[in-house]
């Protein structure tokens, strides 16, 4: 018999995350971001990981253009990685998900490894499941290197069936585009990220930061089966975003509380987030400044090069 999903809301929940799940109706939550115990590289006190059950009750519960960040890595035995990860992914695909992206989170300060004549590993994968065509995506933006300078470059276009005119191009750089899917952070290091201190495998606060940013908007219910020390949860809080986080072990589920409570009890809660650019039709009133003038300039030359011609 299924629960209202209210008895669940913000909370930490002690069980097995199979069972927990079991109790929510379908197309429930909005975006699940979660790290598996992957290739018993980390101690969790022997707990079992039924990989398959969890990938089928996240596949019910996910809301249709809901998503799922899966951020996992392989184990390396003698010589020879795992590629669990992949074996993962595609059957996250098998159960029906759409493999949406697979991006890379990494570690710009990582563990030093012992030479085994291979390069040092510096990242997890972050793979992005959807469940039919995502519904949400906030999409961050990085500052362009070249914004407000022009990019040189022709073109041809047909005027005729016989005729050919090869017109220069010259448009200015915005100030902003879309950022890549290669995500790097340090891990560990920072004041929000030490509140985790006890669990052997947390991810950086700011990871999750920009997940729920990207795929999720004020009010949406951020849900983490394996939530370990709360990371997710206690983002989810600090945005506006509902919870929902369950794990296994009773230490794990003390220490997330009280990451939660943090910032649930802290005197002035806001996250401002920044507004998205509209990446559809652009009018000259919506162009960064920088390129306006970049054109302005453009124009202004050309103009100046007619005349001495004259």
């Amino acid at each position: 018999m299924k629960m209202s999903l209210d008895k669940y809301i913000n909370q930490i929940i002690e069980g097995n995350c199979v069972e927990v799940m079991r109790n929510f109706d379908d197309e429930v939550i909005d975006l699940t971001v979660t790290s598996p115990p992957y290739d018993d590289l980390r101690n969790y006190k022997g707990f079992v990981f039924p990989f398959e059950d969890i990938a089928k009750e996240l596949y019910r519960i996910t809301k249709q253009g809901g998503v799922v960040v899966w951020v996992v890595n392989d184990a390396t035995i003698n010589g020879n990685e795992t590629g669990t990860s992949f074996k993962q992914a595609l059957y996250f695909q098998q159960v029906g998900f759409n493999l949406h992206d697979t991006m890379i989170f990494r570690k710009i300060n990582p563990i030093p490894q012992i030479y085994r004549k291979r390069y040092n590993n510096e990242f997890e994968f972050m793979f992005v499941f959807s469940k039919g065509t995502v519904k949400t995506h906030n999409p961050l933006m990085v500052d362009c290197l070249h914004a407000g300078l022009e990019l040189n470059g022709t073109t041809y276009k047909n005027f005729s069936k016989n005729e050919q005119t090869r017109e220069k191009l010259a448009k200015p750089v915005k100030d902003k585009k879309i950022k890549g899917n290669i995500w790097e952070y340090v891990v560990g290091k920072k004041q929000e990220d030490q509140e985790a201190k006890g669990h052997p495998a947390p991810f950086p606060c700011e990871l999750v930061r920009d997940h729920i940013k990207s795929w999720t908007n004020q009010g949406d219910i951020v849900f983490d089966p394996m939530s370990g020390s709360g990371t997710v949860a206690r983002v989810a809080a600090e945005m506006g975003r509902q919870y929902i986080g369950v794990d296994i072990s009773h230490e794990y589920c003390d220490i997330a509380r009280k990451r939660v409570k943090l910032i649930e009890n802290a005197p002035t809660l806001f996250f401002v987030e920044e507004p998205q650019q509209n990446h559809t039709e652009e009018t000259e009133e919506a162009q960064p400044l920088t390129a306006r003038l970049a054109a302005m300039h453009s124009v202004l030359r050309g103009q100046e090069r007619s005349g001495q011609k004259q």
